[in-house]
């Protein structure tokens, strides 16, 4: 290391560095804020648009349904705009993406029923689905070689905070509950009106950024030599791409589906624990609603602190021992940890146990915001990315379909609540042994530490992935 580049990685940088992450940074957590609102009041969102009387287990089926569409949706936008980020410009498409999820998140709070409810889900997917690979594009190419890593790290790790702030919403929608400020049945549009507003603010702002030179340097060099920006005919048809981008989609693949597919349905187990327990002391209804509101909030706080430090951690030991050790590490604790929320919650004195959930699934995505685009060259770093990180959210879009369709097959015949939720608690156990195909991809993936990134241009350092 130069005598330049000794010291924290956030030394040198100028205060437009400074602006392009803080740019970068808040487009995704305030995404990560519509994320977790969606989350935390889907299943309220669907009592209230569903007709009177539906059972609870065929809202929780619903709810995976909604998820499914919500994932696709975002599977689909971050294809679309990973490329076209490569093609035309990350800033100009991270404003877009923004500016999408942002008014659609809003626009959710107008469903009159499930399924315009779906449909505004999907597109709010697409601009959800696009921000992740422009975002980490964006700061790779902005930012010194020196920096990449420690600021990856920190703005996968600021997404936490949005999550966070999605608890404290859910806690103050819950109190107003409580208090009469708002009816139980129709809160959960206050939460999807609350979350588009930083969002959609935040778009002016970010109207100022400016296309990396990186990226500028790229798109001359790329229509000299012929090779496209952006192009899935480059990025599947080269092999020297389509090795790190099929393998790279598995890794993700495993982490999505963990967590989309059952970590973030710790919030439908907590709320079901919390009112039966209230319900057998013979709570009054209104005050189970407030209170199971207050406490999914808590557990969403918990859950996403703990991402925070998970995200924190990943990216410090991934530059002190490497990517693969610290994946390997992450994928392993995120199994145990998963296994035995679902096996072991009981009530709010376990609320911990979805701290160290957090800790280690988000960790992995932590490692997904350094490593991905370490593994691509400028012309392809958005689509490159974004396919690995999106395109298995195809698969992943069923996770929460099959969750449901396994579950409803171990509670059959199951008559009373504490049987419904005990085969919605084995469900996720099993379910949690997809964190296994991310340590079998991870054997076949290089190892990146300490390596410039690739360009197969003259914009930098050649370096072969493979």
């Amino acid at each position: 290391m130069s005598p330049d580049h000794q010291g924290p990685w956030w030394r040198h940088l100028t205060p437009y560095h400074w602006f392009v992450f803080a740019m970068a940074s808040m487009a995704w957590l305030f995404d990560c804020l519509d994320q977790q609102i969606f989350n935390l009041f889907r299943q309220a969102a669907l009592q209230n648009l569903m007709p009177e009387g539906t059972d609870g287990s065929v809202i929780k089926t619903y709810g995976g349904y909604a998820t499914s569409i919500f994932v696709a949706g975002w599977a689909t936008g971050g294809l679309i705009f990973g490329s076209l980020g490569d093609k035309y410009g990350r800033a100009k498409m991270l404003t877009l993406t923004v500016l999408l999820y942002s008014v659609f998140t809003g626009l959710s709070a107008l469903s009159t029923g499930w399924l315009d409810f779906a449909l505004y889900r999907f597109v709010t997917g697409l601009g959800v689905g696009g921000v992740f690979g422009l975002a980490v594009a964006l700061v790779a190419d902005s930012l010194p070689e020196h920096s990449r890593t420690g600021a990856l790290g920190l703005l996968q790790a600021l997404s936490a905070l949005g999550n966070i702030a999605a608890g404290l919403i859910s806690m103050w929608i819950g109190k107003m509950i409580t208090s009469g400020g708002l009816n139980p049945a129709t809160a959960w549009k206050m939460a999807f009106l609350v979350g588009a507003i930083p969002a959609f603010l935040c778009v002016f702002i970010q109207m100022r950024l400016k296309e990396p030179e990186k990226w500028v340097k790229a798109h001359a060099a790329s229509r000299a030599a012929g090779k496209g920006m952006g192009s899935y005919r480059s990025l599947l048809g080269e092999a020297r791409w389509r090795h790190p981008a099929l393998l790279g989609m598995l890794l993700c693949i495993s982490g999505v589906i963990g967590l989309w597919g059952i970590g973030f349905f710790s919030f439908e187990l907590v709320g079901d624990v919390i009112s039966q327990s209230l319900r057998a002391k013979g709570t009054p209804d209104t005050e189970i609603a407030g209170a199971a509101a207050k406490w999914k909030g808590i557990n969403g706080i918990i859950q996403n602190t703990g991402a925070f430090f998970g995200m924190m951690s990943f990216a410090w030991l991934a530059q002190k021992v490497g990517r693969k050790p610290t994946f390997a590490i992450s994928y392993l604790g995120a199994l145990a940890a998963t296994w035995g929320f679902f096996s072991l919650f009981g009530g709010v004195k376990d609320v911990w146990m979805s701290g160290v959930m957090g800790f280690f699934q988000l960790a992995l995505f932590g490692g997904f915001a350094i490593y991905l685009p370490e593994l691509f060259p400028t012309r392809l770093r958005s689509t490159g990315t974004s396919f690995c990180y999106n395109v298995g959210r195809f698969l992943a879009a069923s996770g929460p379909f099959t969750m449901g369709k396994v579950q409803a097959a171990l509670a059959q015949g199951a008559e009373s609540p504490e049987a419904k939720l005990a085969a919605f608690r084995q469900t996720c156990q099993w379910m949690s042994l997809i964190f296994l195909v991310g340590l079998v991809a991870l054997a076949f993936l290089p190892e990146t530490k300490g390596k410039p990134l690739p360009e197969d241009l003259d914009t930098g350092e050649e370096f072969d992935p493979a």
